[in-house]
């Protein structure tokens, strides 16, 4: 009997019992869904972070803090206050102040091997932000970016030898515009204050929309950082003494062949701190793969279930087909081709359940996407939260299939070597 011929009677063979094989299918089914809508989810979910890694900065570089100097053990300081050291700086935030970075630390970045250029950050506070009828607005700005992967409703990133400002979506409405594209090239104003007490406005370009992201390029508008810089000359103008540059972080832009770890060493050797853009959005990837992960555990359960499912059907089929196993023998069928037989069985019924499990978990996950993207989800545009990778569908098939095959084996061994004698004399 040729192979053809084999599958031909496995796959009729399956359907003679159609309620055992249908239960079963069911099983394998219900595993097969639900590993297909958690993939999705994970490929969905981490192909979002992987866009919003892009947006967030430049991933060739190093995002630096200053940290407070840590207490040394006999210190006498563990926990009590550090002694004043006149060449550290501090910044002022909203919860407070901060160590910040100062020309030297910024020297010390500039010098260390890997590291192609600096660009500080300065941390100013606008009084308001002016739309073009005249209402302000609160202003807090986020981090200068230039990166290329930033994603946008409308416009472009601000250049950052300019007076541009990319503002969020969530704004565009509130001052007056009539769309995204309407706002792009449009002036709006900011005004700071010195620290004379003297109040400047400067006006400033609209370069470009943001979209929300889990970087929260949608919470601030965002600075060029030309911009940023003269804000912060004109905020800390006007001082009867001259006041020192103090950084709130600084983007150290690395070399392609630089070594990240020798250089996060050197910073801490010198109290500074320097993250990669995956640091910072690492917790979001690792909590979603272990959601992901559990799960997958409950469909695995599930396909294990059916395995059992699959084995109690084969076997009763076995004892059913005992006659019919021994005339096959009798007439020159192999042990080897019976085995294969009843191994195709298995095979077959976990195709059925797994493809139309896998067939049926992308289209709800398809719909459901959808769904949610224009309701739940709204505030986060660019989120497909189940986006399917087809050879990952393909793995899934073939793993329920091998799962199938396995629990397969204990009945398909059993029939291999039933006697042609016995099995014929069977009642």
């Amino acid at each position: 009997m040729k192979f053809l011929d084999l599958l031909r009677t496995a796959i009729a063979n399956t359907f003679r019992s159609k309620a055992r094989t249908i239960l079963t299918v069911i099983a394998i089914f219900i595993g097969s869904f639900t590993l297909t809508l958690t993939s999705g989810i994970g490929t969905g979910v981490n192909d979002y972070i992987d866009k919003t890694v892009a947006a967030f900065g430049n991933q060739n570089a190093l995002y630096v803090q200053k940290v407070s100097e840590p207490s040394t053990p006999g210190s006498g300081q563990e926990d009590g206050p550090t002694e004043y050291d006149p060449e550290r700086a501090n910044v002022q935030t909203g919860f407070g102040s901060i160590a910040g970075l100062t020309d030297a630390d910024i020297d010390k970045i500039r010098d260390i091997d890997g590291v192609e250029s600096v660009d500080p950050m300065y941390m100013v506070t606008p009084t308001y932000l002016a739309a073009p009828d005249g209402k302000k607005f609160q202003l807090s700005l986020g981090s200068p970016a230039e990166a290329e992967g930033l994603q946008l409703e409308a416009g472009e990133t601000p250049d950052r030898s300019t007076n541009e400002i990319l503002l969020p979506a969530s704004w565009v409405a509130p001052l007056g515009f009539d769309s995204n594209e309407d706002a792009v090239g449009k002036t709006v104003t900011i005004a700071m204050r010195n620290a004379a007490g003297e109040t400047r406005a400067f006006d400033v370009r609209v370069s470009g929309i943001s979209q929300a992201s889990l970087a929260g390029a949608s919470t601030s508008p965002i600075p060029s950082s030309e911009l940023n810089r003269k804000l912060y000359e004109y905020q800390t103008s006007g001082s009867p003494r001259e006041m020192p540059n103090t950084y709130f972080t600084a983007t150290a832009n690395l070399s392609d062949n630089a070594e990240v770890g020798p250089i996060k060493s050197q910073l801490a050797d010198d109290d500074m701190l320097g993250v990669t853009v995956e640091d910072q959005l690492g917790m979001f990837r690792a909590v979603i793969n272990g959601i992901v992960w559990i799960l997958n555990s409950f469909a695995i359960i599930a396909l294990l279930a059916a395995g059992f499912g699959i084995v109690n059907t084969l076997l009763m089929s076995v004892q059913e087909r005992t006659r019919e196993i021994g005339l096959m023998k009798a007439m020159g069928m192999s042990g080897g081709k019976v085995f294969g037989l009843f191994s195709l069985e298995a095979i077959f019924i976990g195709f059925l359940g797994s493809a139309i499990g896998a067939a049926v978990g992308v289209a709800t996950g398809s719909i459901l996407s959808g769904v949610l993207s224009n309701g739940l989800l709204s505030s986060l545009p660019g989120l497909s939260l189940f986006l399917f990778d087809p050879l990952k569908i393909v793995i899934i098939i073939l793993a329920v299939m091998f799962i199938a095959f396995l629990a397969g084996t204990i009945p398909a061994m059993r029939a291999a070597r039933q006697d042609p004698i016995n099995a014929l004399r069977y009642e």
